[in-house]
């Protein structure tokens, strides 16, 4: 990797570090800002965050078509001043109508920039250097949302709405810098690629970078179900299954809940880098396998509040080591899942896989609480932790498959035949990445 490439890459990596840290400032409010702030009601607030997933569902099936013709770095841009405009929109908007339309906006931005910056971020690195990139974004991404979450805090004033307009504010600053940091990244109008190892052409025998090629891309496939089941047992329970049986069956106050949800947070800001060094070097399909393990072990520790009733103490410490334990798979995930990804991809649809695997997140994401919940709701939370324990064990069983579908390459690039090509951009005549001064 150039110096010129690091340059870019710490550019993308500070920009999405304090978009995290300007959403922390509104993510955990903004239920109560539409439900009580705004006073329109508890239905509008679902309502609300339901078309968060829905505007990202509607764009992720275009967009990364859009990043491969178009290039990643008009798409951030782009995406980073519609998200802007929605998080400004949500805290000066009063209305039902105007509240969910800024909600869409906000979340169509969103759902734009996450695959453009993924394809940046491999732009910027190589097959050596892409797991510790990823992993860094990941980690200054939870540190930016628990720093900002805890600033926010401190400001928010249910009684004043103009305290919210300001942690929106906030937000739609720091996506705007977000979109700054990114337009000063200098990339080749039409990049020059070497061959992935090994590309899905080769898998397919023939040219092709649309929906058609991805699904006859069995590696590929046998990934985006595997990560449904992660992103369904894991981040689908924090806001509705798991959160619902740590009040009703820990019977831990939902206070605590915050105090577990910084556990998981500082799980993974002290875990990240030691967990790194440990992984890297590993078979990146054994690695995941062991996620399902750790949060097969998580979800048996969550349970176990609920074999000593009315003991707070049990709950309490079992809730928030299931969201530590949650914490350290994540941290195992960060540097192996994203890089597989990228190592999958063409070419010439490297940002229709990053948007197809950012579709099968949203989605899981939206079934996951809508399961968690009704299950919540019919108090059968025995069935629900078994099933979860399932869905944990099914991680490490389809992780295992995939690993016999990956080249050596693709499952460990450390260990990769010294020369192996890398998909990093550049220019007719010269690789270089260049940032604007």
């Amino acid at each position: 990797m150039t110096t010129a490439m690091g340059a870019a890459l710490r550019r993308i990596q500070l920009g999405n570090a304090l978009s995290a840290f300007g959403n922390g400032f509104t993510v955990p409010f903004l239920f109560v800002y539409v439900a009580q702030v705004r006073d329109l009601g508890s239905n509008t607030a679902g309502v609300v965050l339901a078309t968060f997933a829905v505007a990202a569902l509607a764009v992720l099936p275009f967009i990364g078509r859009v990043i491969d013709r178009r290039g990643p770095l008009s798409v951030a841009v782009a995406g980073a001043v519609a998200a802007a405009v929605g998080s400004m929109g949500l805290g000066l908007a009063a209305s039902e109508p105007l509240v969910i339309a800024a909600a869409g906006v906000l979340g169509a931005g969103i759902a734009a920039i996450q695959p453009a910056l993924a394809t940046l971020i491999v732009w910027c690195s190589t097959p050596i250097t892409r797991s510790r990139a990823f992993a860094t974004q990941f980690f200054l991404g939870n540190l930016g949302l628990g720093v900002g979450g805890l600033l926010g805090g401190l400001l928010v004033d249910t009684s004043a709405a103009s305290s919210f307009v300001r942690l929106f504010a906030i937000d739609a600053v720091m996506f705007l810098v977000l979109g700054a940091a990114v337009a000063t990244v200098r990339l080749a109008k039409t990049p020059v690629f070497d061959d992935p190892v090994p590309t899905a052409d080769e898998h397919l025998g023939g040219p092709g970078s649309g929906w058609r090629s991805l699904l006859g891309d069995r590696a590929m496939v046998q990934l985006c179900v595997l990560g449904f089941v992660m992103f369904f047992a894991c981040y689908g329970q924090f806001e509705s299954g798991l959160s619902a049986f740590a009040v009703d069956v820990a019977r831990i106050s939902p206070s605590m809940l915050g105090v577990a949800l910084a556990a998981n947070t500082a799980a993974i800001v002290l875990a990240q880098f030691v967990v790194l060094k440990l992984v890297e070097r590993r078979r990146r399909s054994r690695v995941i396998a062991l996620v399902g393990l750790v949060w097969t072990v998580a979800w048996c520790v969550a349970g176990s509040a609920g074999l000593v009733p009315r003991s707070q103490v049990v709950g309490i410490t079992a809730i928030v080591s299931a969201y530590a334990l949650f914490g350290i798979g994540e941290a195992m995930l960060s540097p192996t899942v994203a890089p597989l990804v990228a190592d999958l991809a063409p070419s010439s649809a490297l940002g229709q896989y990053n948007s197809a695997f950012a579709l099968v997140k949203q989605l899981a994401l939206a079934v996951g609480p809508a399961v968690g919940g009704l299950m919540a709701g019919a108090g059968l939370y025995g069935t629900y932790i078994v099933t979860l324990i399932v869905c944990s064990l099914g991680i490490t069983a389809l992780a295992l498959r995939l690993g016999k579908w990956l080249t050596a390459e693709q499952d460990n690039p450390l260990r990769a035949v010294a020369g192996a090509a890398v998909p990093a951009p550049r220019a007719a005549a010269s690789d270089e990445v260049t940032t604007a001064a």
